[in-house]
């Protein structure tokens, strides 16, 4: 929203300045984004006096001007043809700045003859595109600035223009009324009393208004009126400049008094030419296919539902939008029908986005405008109509009726300290309202029909804050609620999961957030994608259902950086999954892929690329970090995206499954586009049991007086049996006396036979209450073997 300082003071009556007029602005709500002041960069201009002007020496174009400054009498050289003696000029002085030419004068030599200074003409100085001459100023005194000369003889060359950031809920502020109101509840001066005017028709108007019944509720108001025997053609002067210093381009009188409504009051008007509307206007609903050529000069078609004004010859405005190129005045135009309306909203906002529209109407409809100021708006317009165009008046035609907007809400005057903080007396929360335009009653605040944003009590504590400034809100500590130490907020799993977070993040893994809905395809390549984790109503195809697992989001981001050239990647996610329709089937996971390599190539050969036991020991270690049980199983039967001999799981039994972890399958890597070995780890945070102790302090350490004991064992087994289910078969021989049993060597061929190999164990016995003697050590080795035996068929290698 632009106006400018002079378009300010015909509403409001005040001596600030304009900074102070800006930063009451922004501190208001109104944000100030920009401040073009023509005053700014001409203060260095002064007024001179030729004295004396005769041709150069050596350049018949060139004029050696004796010219009487404020420093006395300079020498400039001057090529304009008007330089001649005995007027008065303005000057620029040695270290001007010139922004017509981006130039700092400086004394300088022409044809051998010094210059100090120059005499400048309208171009240079940015004041028009006038340069056939330096200017010649009709009076002034020689050393007078020149922005003060302009401001008593031609202000609005200097006139400063001001734009604002208008938010949503201020419609009031798109017209310079609305501002000049804020200013002066602000206390920056006095609102001038609005303009009543009343224009009595001298003939019925023969051009009548319908409403269908099916379209009142988004049209609930029309008026209009026929002013024939007018004479279009350009504004006057004071109104073009008005409109081009906001940025508008003056058409016509008719036109431009519509658009000064616009920006003056917030109040779109539209002008029809009424020799070319054939019959009646009918404010409707279109039925869908309708075309119009808009003013903008491009064909337009319309859905079924959108209101359109028609004439007996079909669509000639888009309500509230645009008109039609048809019936939009002309030079030509003699007689015409000047229509005030009122718009929902919500209907104008849905049209100009399908038509892709954006007008100044269109603007302002859309975020709404004053219903109880048509009437007087048509009285206004049609008056300066009158008085620019000449021409007589009908009687005004309406259709439907002026909306109910009232509104009244309770002004409690101690809720400002309670929901903002400050103190102000209640007298100045009254008079506050009042200069805003509200009506008071008691303590009820009755709303203007200008603030349809104003929807409760708290609005008016918002508008008495706002008013009063938010910068004079003073912090103040909060008093503590009780005494102590407060309770903990977080849940467990809460902890677990920022815990997790840490973890994997302190592993070197980059945490990413991505979608928890996905296309169909990749629901289905892991698990999911069935019509119970459909969404009924997705953002787009590629996010019609709830993610089964957490990979699918983690290997298009892999994807993503691949193709921007980041190769090798470390990513985790913490967030839900779904497995079905229902609240139970939702868990939250944490998951991590490596893609890759270990590292950058370098001379010492250590980059290799990412295998499985990564995977493996990132899960072991976020699931230590969260307390989960040091001896867990290692166990197979991973589904069916991940590699089937190259992954595995963390179990606490054959139904607790902590975690999984391995080489994801080649097909799920080439269905996501990614490139190179993926490994992963996903873990079921739930599924870790929680400590049975809520003590804030960690256990003591576990650690044993005594010797602990190492025994190695090689079995000859089946090739076909799984190190997994030996190293379990020996844990299993004593759980209280071994603390691990782990795989050290493995060799097929030679002596023991086809189908056959040989496994070897370390098993580590640790007690905790005696020292093992031989005998002990003995009987252990004993169940060892036994055990191994039982479950693998397997036999001590001789």
């Amino acid at each position: 929203m632009k106006f400018t300082l002079s378009w300010l003071k015909e509403h409001l009556d005040t001596e600030a300045s304009v900074d102070e007029i800006a930063e009451a602005l922004t501190d208001l709500g109104l944000e100030v984004e920009e401040v073009v002041n023509p005053a700014e960069k001409l203060k260095s201009f002064t007024l001179g006096y030729v004295e004396k002007a005769e041709k150069h020496p050596d350049a018949d174009r060139l004029r050696v001007c004796q010219v009487r400054t404020d420093e006395g009498v300079k020498q400039i050289i001057c090529g304009a043809p008007n330089a001649r003696e005995g007027i008065t000029v303005v000057v620029a002085k040695p270290g001007t700045y010139v922004p017509g030419i981006d130039t700092t004068i400086q004394v300088g030599k022409i044809r051998g003859i010094e210059s100090h200074g120059m005499m400048a003409s309208e171009r240079e100085m940015e004041l028009s595109d006038e340069h056939d001459g330096i200017i010649e100023l009709p009076s002034g005194e020689v050393g007078e600035r020149f922005v003060d000369w302009l401001a008593r003889n031609a202000p609005e060359k200097v006139d400063p223009v001001i734009e604002i950031a208008i938010t949503p809920n201020r419609p009031d502020a798109l017209g310079v009324r609305g501002i000049a109101r804020d200013l002066a509840a602000r206390g920056l001066g006095t609102l001038k009393p609005a303009r009543e005017v009343k224009v009595e028709g001298s003939f019925e108007s023969p051009l009548k208004v319908t409403i269908d019944e099916d379209t009142l509720e988004d049209a609930p108001l029309f008026m209009g009126r026929l002013i024939r025997g007018v004479k279009n053609g350009p504004s006057p002067e004071w109104l073009q400049k008005r409109l081009k210093a906001i940025g508008l381009r003056p058409i016509s009188a008719l036109v431009d008094v519509t658009n000064f409504f616009t920006y003056d009051q917030n109040r779109p008007l539209h002008v029809f030419d009424a020799d070319k509307v054939q019959g009646n206007l009918r404010v409707h609903r279109a039925k869908g296919g309708e075309t119009l050529v808009g003013l903008d000069e491009k064909e337009y078609t319309f859905a079924p539902g959108m209101v359109v004004i028609s004439d007996d010859a079909g669509v000639e405005s888009i309500a509230g939008i645009m008109g039609g190129l048809a019936t939009g005045c002309t030079e030509e135009t003699t007689n015409v029908f000047l229509e005030a309306a009122i718009w929902d909203t919500i209907q104008i906002a849905k049209t100009g986005r399908a038509l892709k529209i954006n007008s100044d109407a269109r603007y302002r409809n859309e975020r709404g405008i004053d219903p109880e100021f048509n009437a007087q708006a048509i009285e206004q317009a049609t008056q300066m109509i009158l008085d620019l165009c000449g021409g007589e008046a009908s009687d005004v035609v309406t259709a439907g009726a002026v909306p109910d907007v009232s509104r009244a809400y309770r002004l409690d005057t101690d809720r400002v300290q309670s929901l903002v903080g400050m103190e102000i007396p209640a007298d100045t929360q009254r008079a506050t309202l009042e200069a805003l335009g509200f009506r008071l009653e008691g303590d009820m605040a009755h709303v203007p029909s200008w603030r349809p944003d104003i929807l409760g009590e708290a609005d008016l504590v918002e508008e008495v804050a706002r008013v009063a400034s938010l910068t004079k809100l003073v912090g103040q500590p909060l008093p503590r609620v009780q005494p102590g130490v407060p309770r903990p907020i977080l849940t467990p799993m809460q902890k677990r999961e920022s815990i997790a977070r840490r973890t994997a993040a302190a592993l070197g893994y980059n945490e990413c957030v991505t979608y928890s809905f996905i296309d169909q395809k990749s629901a289905e390549a892991f698990g999911g994608g069935s019509d119970a984790t459909m969404l009924e109503n997705p953002i787009s195809s590629e996010m019609s259902h709830m993610r089964p697992s957490l990979l699918p989001g983690l290997l298009q981001a892999a994807a993503r950086n691949q193709a921007r050239g980041f190769m090798d990647l470390a990513l985790f996610e913490v967030g839900p999954a779904f497995h079905g329709g229902e609240p139970e089937d939702q868990e939250v996971l944490i998951t991590g892929i490596l893609v890759g390599h270990t590292g950058p190539k370098d001379v010492h050969g250590t980059r290799r690329p990412v295998d499985v036991y990564d995977a493996k020991a990132d899960a072991e270690a976020i699931l230590a970090a969260i307390g989960a049980p040091a001896k867990a199983q290692i166990m197979r039967g991973m589904n069916a995206w991940w590699h089937p001999g190259r992954s595995g799981k963390i179990c606490l039994g054959p139904k607790k499954v902590l975690a999984g972890f391995g080489e994801l399958h080649p097909r799920a890597i080439e269905a996501m586009d990614v490139k190179g070995p993926v490994v992963a780890f996903a873990i079921h945070l739930a599924n870790v049991p929680f400590p049975k102790s809520k003590s804030t302090t960690r256990p003591p350490l576990a650690a044993s007086d005594f010797q602990a004991v190492e025994r190695d064992f090689a079995f000859v087994v089946d090739a076909d049996v799984e190190a997994l289910t030996l190293v379990n078969a020996a844990a299993g021989a004593d759980k209280a006396l071994i603390e691990e049993v782990r795989v050290f060597d493995e060799f097929i061929g030679g002596s023991l036979g086809e189908g056959k190999k040989s496994l070897a164990i370390t098993v580590r016995l640790q007690p905790t209450d005696k020292t093992l003697k031989e005998k002990d050590i003995e009987a252990v080795a004993a169940k060892i073997v036994e055990k191994v035996g039982k479950a693998t068929g397997g036999v001590l290698r001789g």
